[in-house]
């Protein structure tokens, strides 16, 4: 039995296709995908639910993994390409949180949501 799974396993990693697509070069970025996408959705909900703190984390992780996906040997695109997407959108979310929290977006965003009283 276990030669007949080394033998699968050979003859799978002799694909580079399906030899990457096996890989956690290609299932580590596959599945990270899940927070930029989160990302940009949010980016349609109101900015009062926006955590300065967790994006500026979210910012630097970001980051981080950007400079080490290409650090890595083989260089890792896809994941390059899912943190630069991540960097984006939490850059995005920071820039919403900052004008809303601190440059005024809240007290423009009050008047429009309070309903006029129509006069009697």
């Amino acid at each position: 039995m276990a030669a007949l799974i080394k033998a699968a396993n050979a003859k799978i990693r002799s694909n580079p296709v399906s030899n990457y697509l096996l890989s956690t070069h290609f299932w580590g970025p596959a599945s990270n995908f899940g927070i930029p996408v989160a990302a940009i959705l949010d980016t349609q909900k109101s900015p009062e639910l926006i955590s300065g703190q967790m994006t500026g984390a979210l910012v630097v992780y970001a980051f981080t993994f950007m400079r080490y996906s290409l650090a890595v040997t083989p260089k890792n695109y896809l994941l390059f390409a899912c943190h630069f997407t991540n960097a984006g959108a939490q850059l995005t979310q920071g820039y919403r949180y900052m004008n809303y929290h601190y440059w005024g977006g809240k007290d423009k965003a009050v008047p429009a949501a309070v309903p006029a009283v129509p006069s009697a």
